[in-house]
Formats: C-alpha cells, structure tokens, sequence
C-alpha cells in the first residue's frame, strides 16, 4: 500500500491489516490460500471510514481475524468508481441501504455474499459489529464455502440480467411529475426536500429553475431561492473560509458533515450564479464569489488543477477546525466587538454542538451591504484558525469533478465579468490535456504527485465535455469546441453500448469486471449519462448537427423505464428532457471585435437564459470546421452583427443593441 497513489489507500498503509490494492495479486492470493476476499471501499475525507479505521482496523484483534482468514482488500471509491458502483449496488440490494464506509465479503473471482456499510468493531446496540461478522463468515466459508459460491453466482447473475426493459421517448409529463414530487416534499420552513439528513442537491435545484423559467411557476423559484438562502445562512457554509460542506446532518441546515467535497462547490456555485441572474441580488454573488476564493486559495494546484476534498475531521476530531467557544471569539475580537458578532452568528455560551459553536448567520443583510465590521470579524477569526492545525486535503486531481469547476468557473467568470474565473477553468483545462490525456486522446482519470492514472470513466468524459461547451461560451475560443467535439466523439468509442444502447461507466479498454454497469441516477453527483443527453442536445444546438440530438433522445429513451418510476431521481435527465422539448434560441454573434460585440456578448450573459446557445465568429474563430455553412454569416455593412434563430426560425440580421435585445428577450 505504501506505493499507492491514493490519499485513502495511504492512510491505511501502516494499519496492522495486511491491506492490499484491487488487483490481481489480491485475488491469486485468495484463490492460492482458499481464502474469501473483505473488499473496504471508501475515500479519504469519509468521517465513518476513519471511525471504522480506529475502532478497527487500527486492532490488532480485528487484523489478526482479516490477516489470517481473509484477504483484505481496499479501494478508492473516487479512483475506482466502477468497482464502488457495482458493490454499492449489491448492498442496496442486499440491505436496502448504501453509503461509505462500503464493506463487502466475496469470493476470490469476485463475487459477493456479503455487504455492509459501516460495523461497530464489536456488536453494539442490536448492530452487528464486525469481529462477529468476519467470525460468521470465517466459519461459513469453512462449512458452506459451495452454498456461498453459489450465492455470489446468483448476485452476478442479477447484476448482469438485462430482462426487457421499456424503451421509449419520454414526453413533458415526466418533467411535471418530478415538479409534483418536489412541491409534495419541500421543507418550506427551512427549505431543502425531506427532513434529514440533507444533502444540497443542487441539480435538483437546477432543474427547478428551469421549471420556473419555462412555467413561470413561481413556487418553483421560492422553492430554490429559499433552500439557497438558508443554506448559506447555516453552519453548512463555512463564513469563515468559505466553502458548503458535504450535507447537513439535521433539518436546519446547521450541523454540517464538515468534509468539503470539489463536486458540491463547483454545482452549488452554478446555482448560486443562476439565482443571481434572475434576481440581481449582490448577495448570490458574493456568494459565488467566496466559494471562488476558497477554490482558489486552498483547493487548487500551482498547475492548475483542482483538488478533491477536505476531510471533515482534525486532530481526531470531527469539526474541530470549524468549531469555535465564546471564549475564543471574545479573546479573538474583544468584549465588545465579539458580543455584536456573536448575536449575528448565534454563538452562546453552551454552544451548539457538542458544547462549541457552528457558526451561522442569523441577519444575512449584514454581509451584502459594506458591512466592514463584520468582514473585519471574519478576517481576524480566518487568520486565528488558520494556525489550527488544518484537515487533511485530499489533492489528487480528478478528471471528472475538474470537469465540474471548470464549467463552475467558466460561468462565473462570464457572469461575474472576472477573469481570474476565466483563467482558473483555462489552467484546469490545459491540466487535464497536458497530464491526464494519453497520447492517443485517451482520458485517464486521475492525477496525483506525478502519477495519472486509471482510464477514464463516463463521468469524466461527460463531465469535461460540459466544462468545456461552458468555457467555449465564455471565450468564444473555438479550440474547446473543437475538443469538446473530439472528446464527445470518443466518448461514443469507448463508452456507447451498440446493442442496448446508453453509456457503460468504464470503458471497453478497461478492466473486466463482474458486470459492466450503466448509470443514470443522479445521485449526489449527476450520472454521466443524464450529463451526455444535456451535453449532446446543446452541441446539437450549437453545431446544427441533428444528430446529436437524436443520441440524445435514444439516450434517454434507454432508461425511460427507470425515469418514469421515479422521474425526481433523475432531475439532470428531466433537464436534457427539458432542453430537448421546449424552444431552444440560438445565437450567433459576428464580432469585428468593437465595442457593439461586447454589448451583446454582455447581453447574453445578463439574465438566465437556459435553452440558449451561442457562438461568435471573428478573424481568430471562423468557426468554418464545425458549424456547416457558417461562411454565410457575415457582417452587415461593416458592423458586428448578430444572426439569432428560434425554433427552426431565424431572424433578420441585426446590428444593434437596441434590436438584438428585443430578439432575445431582455
């Protein structure tokens, strides 16, 4: 383990369990010794993995069982996606639940008998801990070992049963029913859906803004503008360092789980940007802005890349880095300025958790309108924590989330008119081209201390194709058009399933598993195929390839018996069912790049305009490789002129800004 790569396999590295990495030395040992595989699948900034870690595999009582009757296994769960959906699937199946720490007891060809989330080292409140469970399956495997063989058979056979399974193109009504559901169970008290936990969910949110946008439901942009609101004003922010933590494990939003993930920041700050369009409220800004800055500053490699997490816990302790004692804060800011601060930030002196305080905004005013002494306060506690001793932070770098903050920076930097946003996406970009790009174009998944590896997955293919349409939209530099188009190309090469259709999550160059899975739930992060049905629809639009568009449509129509029984599940596929079904309007801007291209350009990004797409063509960006006839858009009169279409209908030319924005919508 000592040789891996992986923050997570490190940390397990010096446990007294003889871990080994997934691969063919673990299993040959198994087959050669006779001996079940305990499979550990997790990630570094997971709480209860650590939990587990100390309780257990830190024991020598719990090592010497798994060393001497098993062979132990861990992986990565953000480096190998594949292997982690697979288990997670036949735990679902088995328990009706999921989650990390992912524990999983199977034959040495893999196939599994046995799976759990997190197990207490001993039993413990009706739980099973897990010294029972490897004596149970230790002995089973001794006297049954056939019964159980044949029990992992059975598993894979389900996993790899196709059945029939509907196909069919979706209409509008899956889009409504999904509404219906959100409505049914949103928290109008402290927003969010349910109870809790809660987790953010933001393409939840993008979807409802979309609703609200071609519905004009007003309820549907109350229901997003109230969750982002209470969100932010909880301790699930952080308003010292910035940054919303993984979800919130009560209905207030006030008690985070601390772990800070890349792929929560980069869509929450999409979101948060989309509000800002449709409200002009500064305060959705700053909010954007802030979780720039703390990307920036503590997330980001010189190189360019973005890291993946931070963990939840320091010195041993979840939270401790974010927890602060009235005490503190009146030695921090003095007497009087901390009893004004702590009335603003709710901090007592019995605390709010575990006799510390979580800190969260009571007046969310206070810090939108040139409240320099509240700045000031925050400044003075950042510096003060900044001595603490930090979480860990995972810094590998991974293709799929960098995806992800690249289309979260390319839309900043065009919405919020700043081009360290810009820039920030450009470097991310160059980093995956220069570090996780074979030199045949292949994408590989991660990078870590000089090291890229693991083919790329669906989800970083898809995810990157999104980022770079949204950085296109904001340089106009047809380079990422043209690699988005190239990336979406081989996508189809490794991923495309030519007989039943939809995108396998690893590639057919990759590993062979025990089944080879698709995905289109959106889960905490959207699925790569609902992002690949948004993706092709909009370069369906941009291109005038119908093509794509009809991909798209094959797409969703693969899964359409899953989104029919549960469309909210599926709210990044209810947005492409969205972008293909309602009115598109696209744009075309020939810029002699003058002051009247900038106001358009300006225009566009103004307001939330959702089924919109646009390109611009110039003497740098011709645009003649990828868009079929575009020589026959030209300037009028020696003017930046602006062609717009709508629904198979295109306007007359214009060249000003007065007549371009009554075309568009202003």
């Amino acid at each position: 383990m000592i040789y891996e790569k992986s923050p997570y396999l490190l940390q397990h590295a010096y446990n007294p369990v003889n871990w080994y990495p997934w691969g063919e030395e673990a299993f040959e040992k198994a087959r050669l010794e006779n001996k079940p595989i305990f499979l550990s699948i997790g990630y570094s900034s997971c709480h209860w993995c650590h939990v587990m870690e100390k309780e257990s595999f830190e024991s020598d009582d719990v090592a010497g069982i798994l060393n001497k009757n098993f062979v132990a296994v861990k992986v990565d769960r953000e480096e190998r996606p594949d292997i982690d959906s697979i288990y997670m699937k036949v735990c679902e199946g088995l328990t009706g639940g999921g989650g990390w720490p992912l524990t999983i007891i199977m034959t040495p060809d893999q196939k599994p008998f046995f799976a759990a989330t997190y197990l207490p080292k001993n039993n413990k409140r009706g739980m099973q801990g897990l010294m029972s469970v490897l004596e149970s399956a230790g002995t089973a495997w001794d006297d049954n070992k056939k019964d159980l063989e044949k029990m992992g058979s059975s598993i894979v056979n389900i996993l790899n049963d196709k059945g029939e399974k509907e196909k069919q193109k979706l209409s509008y009504d899956f889009i409504k029913s999904a509404f219906t559901h959100f409505k049914q169970n949103f928290d109008e008290l402290y927003g969010g859906f349910g109870r809790m936990p809660k987790f953010p969910m933001p393409h939840n949110l993008m979807f409802l803004l979309r609703y609200w946008y071609i519905n004009k439901d007003e309820f549907a942009l109350q229901m997003v503008q109230k969750t982002l609101d209470l969100m932010y004003n909880g301790g699930i922010y952080d308003h010292v360092g910035y940054g919303f933590s993984r979800y919130s494990t009560d209905r207030k939003w006030l008690i985070p789980h601390f772990e800070k993930m890349l792929y929560d920041n980069a869509l929450l700050s999409i979101v948060y940007l989309e509000m800002y369009q449709i409200k002009k409220d500064k305060k959705y800004a700053k909010i954007c802005n802030d979780i720039f800055t703390y990307i920036l500053r503590d997330m980001t490699s010189e190189y360019g890349g973005f890291y993946s997490s931070e963990d939840a816990d320091s010195e041993g302790y979840e939270g401790k880095f974010y927890l602060w004692s009235k005490d503190e804060i009146d030695s921090i800011l003095g007497t009087e300025s901390s009893k004004r601060f702590c009335r603003i930030f709710g901090v007592t002196e019995q605390g709010n958790f575990n006799g510390k305080n979580i800190l969260n905004l009571k007046d969310d005013t206070v810090l939108c309108n040139g409240d320099v002494f509240t700045k000031e306060c925050l400044n003075k506690l950042f510096e003060y924590r900044e001595k603490r001793v930090h979480p860990h932070k995972d810094d590998k770098i991974l293709t799929s989330w960098n995806g992800l903050m690249i289309a979260a920076m390319a839309i900043g930097g065009r919405v919020l008119k700043n081009s360290n946003y810009t820039d920030a996406a450009i470097k991310s970009a160059k980093f995956i081209f220069d570090n996780l790009t074979r030199e045949d174009g292949r994408l590989l998944s991660r990078y870590r201390s000089g090291e890229a590896s693991f083919l790329g997955y669906a989800d970083d293919y898809a995810f990157l194709i999104w980022g770079l349409i949204e950085l296109y939209e904001t340089t106009y530099d047809e380079f990422y058009l043209k690699k988005a188009l190239d990336i979406n190309r081989d996508m189809f090469k490794y991923f495309w399933d030519y007989e039943e259709g939809g995108f396998f999550i690893y590639g057919k160059d990759g590993e062979n598993l025990i089944t080879r899975p698709k995905e289109i739930y959106d889960g905490a992060i959207p699925s790569g195929n609902s992002v690949e049905a948004f993706n092709l629809i909009r370069l369906s639009r941009i291109t005038s390839n119908i093509k794509f568009e009809e991909k798209a449509v094959e797409l969703l129509s693969v899964f359409s018996g899953e989104l029919k029984s549960f469309p909210q599940g599926y709210s990044f596929s209810m947005m492409a069912l969205m972008s293909e079904s309602v009115s598109s309007m696209e744009v075309i801007i020939v810029s002699l790049n003058d002051y009247m291209s900038k106001k358009m350009v300006d225009s566009i990004n103004s307001e939330f305009r959702p089924f919109m797409v646009s390109m611009l063509k110039d003497k740098y960006n011709t645009l003649d490789c990828i868009i079929p006839f575009s020589e026959n858009y030209s300037s009028v009169q020696g003017r930046s002129t602006a062609y717009v279409c709508q629904n198979f209908a295109c306007k007359l030319p214009v060249t000003n800004i007065d007549d371009f924005e009554n075309l568009i919508g202003k």
